[in-house]
């Protein structure tokens, strides 16, 4: 069954906003954007927001759709995670740490990719460079290796 979710970066002045998500939570220890699953009856921006907020107190004003982001294991036909991207330079409130880790703003040539997911930095710069995107990253059970993907610019959107 395939799992849907979102992730919101916050961007201002050449920075971009960051979580290391706490040890407890999926992704523990990595460098993130906001983001989650999508709950039932709720549009992929409405869950953004909802993330945002939860996991950072700002309030997001506006969202801009980037990406799509496939995620497979092996022996498995449908992908197991199915991950929007967006990005927000328009939002309110100050950033304020919550459960799910500590925030901070990273330049945008100085991105953590060491302490991140391994398919981030690959398709990273389409995100910066404001093009939208879609990828496909195969990796070994329980997101334990990436083993290849394909990523392409999807245009007209």
């Amino acid at each position: 069954m395939t799992t849907y979710g979102i992730l919101c970066f916050i961007m201002k002045n050449g920075k971009t906003l960051l979580q290391k998500k706490s040890s407890d939570r999926f992704g523990g220890g990595k460098w993130n954007a906001p983001g989650g699953k999508v709950k039932p009856g709720e549009t992929i921006e409405e869950c953004a927001k909802r993330e945002v907020e939860e996991e950072t107190g700002l309030k997001i004003k506006k969202l801009d759709r980037r990406g799509i982001l496939n995620f497979f294991w092996p022996n498995k036909k449908d992908p197991v995670w199915v991950v929007y991207v967006f990005s927000s330079e328009n939002f309110d409130g100050r950033s304020t740490p919550g459960e799910e880790g500590k925030l901070k703003w990273f330049e945008f040539e100085r991105m953590p990719f060491e302490e991140m997911w391994e398919d981030d930095k690959h398709w990273y710069p389409y995100l910066i460079n404001k093009k939208n995107f879609m990828g496909n990253f195969y990796f070994t059970e329980n997101f334990g290796q990436l083993t290849t993907f394909d990523i392409e610019e999807m245009r007209g959107r």
